[in-house]
């Protein structure tokens, strides 16, 4: 990922510790402030140390609030009392919301119904009223409240980007106005998935997530001492709790599980977001904005020396359906031909997940390869592979979109064997059959038909005892769209 400078000091906030101290019941456990970077592993008591012997320096907590936290007028008066109790116990807050409700997907559908081809330009102007119209309304909230609230955009919050409308990518993140906000003793309300590009000066959109990276690009500018993402789940499960009510929150994860997590399919954090937070050792604390559980830590390496976490061989399962696979059939078998059509790809701007690629037939020297990709970028995959179908010499096009991806994720996967056989079994014990594989260190992937999606989810998580003791998870609010 593409980051620029982030700028931000902390000498602007460091004002006298409020007799009430550094943290109340309702706000996250941040890092104490003499330690290095002031962070240290919030979820590992060991680390803590005594308040009173701790810099008289206010923290910085920044708070992001997803659309399900934000949908109507009670749930913005709710999130207004929150960010109330965690200005009370003497934070310096930073705020970033997402639109409210189903907003985006609404705009999007308004602007399709206008046009099947909008511009990319025009299209960021629209979707970036959805959190402008959150910003307000939250700062208003918090004002009713007694409490001084400025709201920003992110051109207006310092947050600088490339010119890829729909998909920007930020370069610097130059906080003036919010540390002089904070400075002033307010809270600061930032419209989160947008930016200002450094080149043409127009607003971008930061895609799907967007929110998520803008917070936590805002908590390494201002040095803050954790980035909170509030969502409509108590934390983060072993699997979805939409699909699986009974998969086991977790209390901590290491950054490297929830970046495969996040980019096999987890929704509950941008994979962005996670890249960002572990590049510049950003505590993230995943949380419900309904209730007060203590939620799942992300930390850098939770399991490493001075913890007395052993890391899990399986943390997680992921899922993802918004994948389509195209199989470039009869490759000649020459040196160069997979980098020929990968190059094609790349060109278009295509991320690429899985691929897969046959033993040549000897009678036809010839193959195939399989690769995965978004399925919002199939067609325009396919499109520029056929126009190069001629100097690639390959034979036809395949495409099918009706597939599905399981993940299972754990650190412990290094060091115990087996894992691979376990998952394969436990698939086809439940008549799932496995297309596609693909692994790494501490991830397993497989490809199956999309009917079959849930059914792999389950029988994967039941088959590594991943299923809760306690009861099932709750989904407080959103609509899942």
């Amino acid at each position: 990922m593409g980051v620029g400078k982030l700028t931000g000091s902390s000498a602007d906030r460091r004002l006298r510790r409020p007799e009430s101290g550094l943290i109340s019941s309702g706000s996250a456990q941040p890092a104490q402030p003499n330690q290095p970077n002031r962070r240290t592993n919030p979820a590992n008591p060991s680390t803590a140390q005594d308040p009173e012997s701790a810099e008289h320096t206010v923290s910085v907590i920044v708070q992001k609030f997803g659309g399900s936290s934000v949908a109507d007028a009670e749930g913005i008066k709710r999130v207004a009392r929150r960010i109330g109790e965690t200005k009370q116990a003497g934070h310096d807050v930073c705020v970033v919301v997402s639109a409210m409700g189903d907003t985006t997907d609404d705009l999007l559908d308004l602007a399709n119904k206008v046009t099947p081809n909008p511009p990319g330009r025009e299209m960021d102007m629209l979707l970036t009223a959805g959190e402008r119209i959150s910003m307000a309304l939250l700062a208003m909230a918090i004002a009713d409240l007694g409490r001084e609230a400025r709201s920003f955009t992110g051109s207006q919050a310092g947050v600088i980007t490339d010119a890829a409308h729909g998909k920007a990518r930020i370069l610097d993140v130059t906080p003036g106005r919010i540390t002089q906000a904070l400075a002033a003793g307010h809270i600061a309300i930032v419209a989160g998935f947008q930016g200002v590009s450094q080149d043409s000066k127009d607003i971008t959109t930061l895609g799907r997530g967007g929110s998520d990276t803008t917070a936590v690009a805002l908590a390494a500018a201002l040095n803050a001492d954790v980035c909170e993402i509030y969502t409509d789940v108590d934390g983060v499960f072993t699997a979805d709790p939409r699909i699986l009510p009974t998969a086991r929150k977790l209390k901590v994860l290491s950054s490297e599980e929830m970046l495969d997590l996040a980019a096999s399919g987890s929704k509950i954090l941008h994979l962005r977001c996670v890249e960002y937070g572990r590049r510049h050792g950003i505590p993230i604390h995943v949380r419900s904005s309904w209730s007060k559980q203590e939620g799942t830590w992300i930390l850098e390496d939770p399991y490493g020396p001075g913890s007395d976490m052993e890391a899990p061989i399986i943390t997680g399962i992921a899922h993802d359906s918004s994948e389509a696979k195209i199989t470039v059939v009869g490759v000649p078998d020459e040196l160069g031909k997979a980098a020929d059509i990968f190059t094609v790809i790349a060109d278009a701007g295509i991320n690429i997940d899985m691929i897969v690629q046959n033993v040549s037939a000897v009678a036809t020297g010839r193959t195939d390869i399989s690769f995965t990709m978004p399925s919002a970028d199939a067609p325009r995959g396919l499109q520029v592979l056929q126009a190069a179908k001629a100097a690639i010499g390959f034979e036809e096009l395949r495409f099918e979109d009706e597939i599905g991806k399981v993940s299972l994720v754990g650190a412990g996967m290094r060091t115990n064997p087996g894992i691979s056989a376990k998952l394969f079994r436990a698939l086809a014990d439940a008549g799932i059959n496995i297309e596609m594989i693909s692994t790494s260190e501490i991830r397993i992937s497989v490809v199956t038909r999309a009917e079959q999606l849930e059914a792999a989810v389950r029988a994967a998580h039941t088959a590594f005892e991943l299923d809760s003791t306690e009861g099932e998870a709750i989904v407080y609010g959103g609509t899942g769209r």
